[in-house]
């Protein structure tokens, strides 16, 4: 595989600053104790994952572990139904089920380069705490993984695998009890053992470097994208890039190589919850204004006097009420367009998938799936959709709501 990484676009608007900015958004806010740790980072990531011995080894797990390149895969049948032409980016086939262990890869390479002994995450829909686990258990470092106590709940498929890869799961028990708090408990515990640890954060969230980081080893998703799309249809570049955001590190993956690309439509489907406007939705871009959240500027949903408004997904991987400061601007910008999905279509997605490719995704995916249909796409336009994630871990969920 060709370096999956490179300085591209350093020009772009949509690039982040020498001052970790995306427009107006991002940024460090952090704490006085963090600041050694992050001024670490901000100095050292750049030179460390673009170095030759870096890319080798991280190249090397991406094809021989994680099982990359995954498949861009023409749906027939789906395409039929939407009367347009789909292609899906198999992200879910990734080794751990999810596009999440692109960064955590990365990451763990980049911390044992700075001497890290001690790797610390959050999760919510627990696909990063597993591949956070999973890639401790490779490198032989321990693990402790927070996340809500809801989400505990409700995936507790994926807190077995994170126990059976031998990580510490421990509960984050204030507020919604879902993602944000668990970043609440993961930066308090960073806060505490600055010297030693390295947190591993799952989103293009949090404060610079994070987002571009994150953003970087993601890239690989769109860099593969554009080559087998050209191999497919003589053509790089689709019409519409479509996936969905939380805090949005798969669409920040989708979407990377693209950024500069204008004539490429970039399709960001937030979780609608109950409905956008219910008081139970997790919609950001509909509902969020400018603020602080997570060491980071951007968009996230609050009270008049700047208090954080729960948020509610029936997805725990959306459950979080803001997005990454990169989709921040590209809201802003217009450079993308942010629909959304409810709970309900979410749901109907899934089976829509399943009964038609034979696909079971992940309920952060089917929201993505979901807005396919308010896309209103030409029957000769090219549709590339991120399929973040498998099913597996939310079979509960389905048997419950779907009444299977």
């Amino acid at each position: 595989m060709e370096n999956s990484m490179s300085k591209i676009q350093s020009n772009s608007i949509f690039q982040v600053d020498e001052h970790g900015y995306y427009g107006q958004f991002g940024g460090a806010y952090i704490p006085e104790m963090l600041h050694p740790n992050i001024e670490e980072l901000q100095q050292n990531y750049l030179d460390i994952i673009y170095d030759e011995s870096f890319q080798t080894e991280f190249l090397s797990l991406l094809k021989d572990y994680v099982g990359r390149p995954t498949p861009l895969y023409f749906a027939n049948r789906l395409s039929t139904h939407f009367k347009t032409q789909i292609y899906l980016k198999r992200e879910d086939l990734c080794h751990t089920g999810a596009h999440k262990v692109n960064n955590t890869i990365g990451q763990i390479l980049l911390a044992k380069r700075l001497g890290k002994t001690r790797i610390i995450a959050e999760t919510g829909a627990g696909q990063h705490g597993v591949a956070t686990a999973t890639v401790c258990a490779l490198m032989n470092l321990p693990c402790v993984v927070y996340m809500g106590e809801v989400d505990i709940e409700r995936q507790a498929p994926n807190v077995k695998r994170m126990q059976m890869l031998g990580a510490e799961v421990r509960p984050a028990k204030s507020g919604s009890r879902t993602l944000k708090d668990a970043t609440n408990e993961a930066m308090r515990d960073w806060i505490a053992n600055p010297v030693d640890t390295h947190y591993i954060i799952g989103s293009v969230v949090g404060p610079h470097p994070f987002p571009d980081m994150v953003a970087r080893f993601q890239s690989v998703i769109s860099k593969e994208i554009k080559i087998q799309l050209k191999e497919k249809t003589g053509n790089e570049n689709p019409n519409y890039v479509v996936a969905c955001v939380g805090g949005g590190s798969n669409a920040a993956g989708a979407f990377y190589h693209y950024l500069a690309e204008q004539n490429v439509q970039l399709i960001a489907v937030e979780a609608a919850g109950h409905g956008v406007n219910s008081g139970k939705s997790a919609a950001t871009s509909q509902l969020g204004r400018v603020g602080v959240l997570h060491s980071s500027k951007t968009l996230f949903m609050q009270t008049e006097d700047g208090q954080v408004v729960e948020p509610h997904s029936i997805s725990a991987g959306l459950d979080y009420p803001g997005i990454g400061p990169l989709h921040a601007h590209l809201f802003d910008t217009k450079r993308a367009t942010f629909l959304s999905a409810t709970d309900e279509e979410a749901l109907q997605a899934v089976l829509l998938l399943a009964r038609l490719e034979g696909i079971i995704p992940a309920l952060e995916s089917a929201h993505a799936i979901a807005a396919l249909d308010k896309l209103k796409a030409k029957e000769n336009e090219i549709v590339v959709l991120n399929l973040s994630g498998r099913g597996d871990k939310d079979l509960d969920t389905y048997i419950r709501e779907l009444k299977l």
